[in-house]
């Protein structure tokens, strides 16, 4: 198996070396076989995050939008001031955030959170709303959007790899499930997202992965992609990149309906205040 390859690193010890809640990402979508290959590279400089003996955790996550997607229209129209609001419960430890992840004018990505109970994953009660509110108000001088509803779930596993020196980190997420109330959709593990993390996104995971002829894509915000990947949002050619590689190995729908589904990509979009 790929994580037994690494050595172990705790959570205090991954926390004190590279939080890393401010840093650069690239995104990468490939299969598990790049992956493993990538890893023999890897394990010389990072170590794997374990708890309880146990290398690769669940992952569950409320999404919450406007009604008209804002935050999603945001994220597509390229806007440099932008956010993303969700609660995350890490199943293994049976604890729970409510997340907000905002980007600066530079393209760096902050991510503030704060405990909020497993119980209420799907909602935002008084203290999480007004702690949306004031982290956008810290970084954007304004408050959040106005309303905001749940809008998708997803689950996933992740794996935790934290570089030995330099402060940089690398998450590899695979068994993708999203849904809502109307349908679902996963993708077959044998599909990994991979996300660098380093202070200038040029880390050394992304130097073993460009070495082996993996480019980042363009723009794989697994929100965005669940939305399209259910219907929920209109499919943009922001993420063709992402989609192509992802489609064949969506679970509900077989290959005959992959050519009608990249074709409703480019759809005309209203814009968001």
């Amino acid at each position: 198996m790929i994580e037994r390859r690494f050595e172990p690193i705790s959570l205090a010890d991954l926390n004190a070396k590279a939080e890393m809640l401010t840093r650069l990402d690239n995104k990468y979508v490939v299969p598990m076989e790049v992956l493993e290959r990538a890893s023999l590279r890897l394990a010389k400089h990072f170590d794997i995050l374990e708890i309880d003996g146990k290398r690769s955790f669940g992952y569950r996550t409320q999404y919450f939008d406007t009604p008209d997607l804002c935050s999603f229209r945001h994220h597509v129209q390229g806007r440099r001031r932008r956010s993303k609001v969700r609660t995350r419960h890490y199943l293994d430890a049976d604890i729970c955030f409510v997340e907000v992840k905002l980007k600066t004018r530079r393209k760096i990505t902050v991510k503030k959170r704060m405990a909020h109970d497993p119980d209420m994953l799907d909602r935002l009660n008084e203290p999480a709303a007004r702690f949306v509110d004031d982290a956008h108000h810290h970084l954007y001088a304004r408050g959040g959007l106005a309303a905001y509803d749940p809008v998708m779930q997803m689950q996933y596993e992740r794996m935790t790899l934290v570089a030995r020196t330099g402060g940089e980190r690398l998450t590899i997420d695979r068994s993708l499930q999203f849904w809502d109330d109307r349908c679902s959709e996963r993708i077959s593990a044998d599909m990994v997202i991979i996300e660098t993390k380093s202070a200038f996104g040029r880390g050394i995971a992304d130097t073993v992965l460009r070495a082996q002829g993996n480019h980042p894509v363009g723009s794989c915000s697994k929100y965005c992609i669940g939305l399209a990947a259910l219907g929920i949002a209109p499919r943009y050619n922001k993420f063709m990149p992402a989609f192509r590689r992802l489609l064949p190995h969506l679970a509900r729908d077989g290959p005959e309906h992959l050519a009608d589904r990249l074709a409703s990509f480019d759809q005309p979009m209203a814009r968001c205040a």
